[in-house]
This record gives structure tokens, sequence and C-alpha cells, in this order.
């Protein structure tokens, strides 16, 4: 079988969404609460810690957001994305001046929190289908401005990846279906218009939908809110002809049946847009310099 790409972060995406992040936190005048009460030649030394189990994703940013505060810190990571980690861990060590720290903190835990959170719902998922041939996948459900920040923490947790805008893949839904005038149009239109290496999927939400994008030749196909029987049936129907994925409503309770109907894909927007984020805390030691 093969491995799904490593889960990867792009220095630059990094650092814009570390840049954007402190900029908003510390608007105008800077952390004037820090300035205000920390001597400027302070250090500081801090551990963050979990303080519940869970999937680590997010440490890039983490340690971006420290150093742009403070070119000198040192951050030691003890753990690696896509670790499990129990409550109590550490999961990383910091020094360095003590108002870059405490600067940078708040912008580090959220990141860390958020994507955490979402890799640690995410292998929940992953492991309650780890029995079948299904995989779980996202969905652009995500939260505006960090969709390939989310979509690196699903990789974390153990999903995979949908497609990442409207622009690297085609998915005809019920609306493009209905204002182009049936499935076999849709499709035959966005074949017409696609670049080769651009993917085709439609949207169904019947099994005459599914044979009428069979025999239009989809090579991907959503299948929307059907219960397990409908979904076996479809499998059934397609006879490995296409890559199918089921959709909608999908919750931990449902999932493993979902999974056993013999589905290729699951995908699920909960993973996203309803990931708990993680508890995770900085504790801090200031010293003098």
């Amino acid at each position: 079988m093969t491995e799904p790409l490593a889960a990867i972060l792009p220095p630059p995406l990094v650092d814009e969404a570390v840049e954007r992040a402190l900029a908003e936190d510390l608007g105008r005048a800077g952390d004037i609460t820090s300035a205000a009460t920390i001597p400027g030649d302070a250090h500081a030394e801090a551990v963050i810690a979990a303080r519940e189990a869970g999937v680590i994703a997010g440490l890039p940013l983490a340690e971006a957001a420290f150093r742009r505060m403070d070119a000198s810190c040192a951050f030691q990571a003890l753990v690696a994305d896509g670790d499990r980690v129990d409550a109590g861990a550490i999961v990383a060590r910091i020094s360095g001046k003590a108002r870059a720290v405490l600067s940078a903190e708040r912008v580090a835990l959220n990141f860390l929190g958020h994507l955490s959170g979402i890799a640690t719902l995410t292998r929940r998922y992953a492991d309650a289908i780890a029995h079948t041939k299904a995989k779980i996948t996202c969905t652009r459900k995500t939260t505006p401005g960090l969709r390939a920040l989310e979509k690196y923490a699903v990789r974390c947790g153990g999903g995979r990846n949908h497609r990442y805008g409207l622009d690297d893949a085609i998915l005809i839904k019920d609306n493009h279906i209905a204002l182009a005038g049936g499935v076999t149009t849709a499709i035959r239109r966005a074949r017409a218009a696609a670049g080769h290496l651009v993917k085709i999927e439609v949207e169904v939400d019947t099994l005459d939908q599914l044979r009428e994008a069979l025999s239009a030749g989809a090579e991907v196909v959503l299948l929307d809110n059907m219960p397990p029987a409908f979904l076996s049936e479809a499998v059934a129907l397609n006879n490995a002809a296409a890559v199918l994925e089921a959709s909608g409503g999908v919750t931990l309770d449902s999932v493993a049946a979902i999974a056993e109907t013999g589905v290729d894909t699951i995908s699920s927007g909960a993973i996203t847009h309803s990931a708990p984020a993680l508890d995770l805390g900085l504790d801090v030691t200031i010293r003098s310099a």
C-alpha cells in the first residue's frame, strides 16, 4: 500500500502565518504589559506542556513565533508533529529574553493548540476505520486564512487531504448539476474544459445519479448523505470503476459503519471546523541575566 506524503509545512508559509498573527497581537505599541513589568535584561526558561493527551501539530509555528520575537531564543522540541503525547508530557523547552518569550506565548500556543486539536480529532477518526481500506480526508470547511495549516494538521493526525481550493480539482456539486442541466452534461462540460492533470469528481445523492455518473465516465464520485445500506449498494454498483467518497454527517459514532461498506474515502468537515483545541500551556521561570 502506498504511504501518504509526509506532513510538511513550507517555511515561507510558516513565516507568513506567524508574522500576521504577531502583528495582530502586538498591535501598534507592542506588549505593553511585559515592557512595563519585566526588566529588559531578564531571561526566561520555559516549557510547553500538554494538559491532556493528544496528537501534536504546529511545532514549527510555535518555534517561529519565539524566534521572531528573539532571534537568539533556543527552542528545543521534545516530540515531533504527529506524535501522540500523554497528559503532563513536556512538548518543548524554550530559553530566551523574558519579554520576547511572554510576547510570543499566546501566538505560539494558539497555533499549537488549534492544530494539535485537529490532529487529535483526525487521529480518532483514522483509528476508528483502521481495520478497513477507507481513508479519512478533510474538506474546504476550514478557518479562513488557515486552510493550509489545518490541512497540514489533518496529515499529522493520519488523515488525507481533499482539494486545497477551487482551483486544483473539479468537484461538481448539486448546484452545479442543477444549473448545468444534469449529471451527464456537467461531466461532459467539465472534461472538455479541464486540463489533463485536473481530476473531476461529481457529487450524487441517489443510486440513479451514480449510474448516470458512471455511464458518463466519472473518475471520482462523492456519495452525499447516503446511509450505510445505500453505500453498500453503491460500492457493488460501482464495481471498482471509480473512486468512491462518502460524505455528509459523518461522526465518530458512524464513521466505522461507513468505512465497512467498502468506500475508498470518507470526508469530514468536522475534523477541521469542530475540533476542540488541545490544552497546552507554557510554564515559565524568570531569572536575572
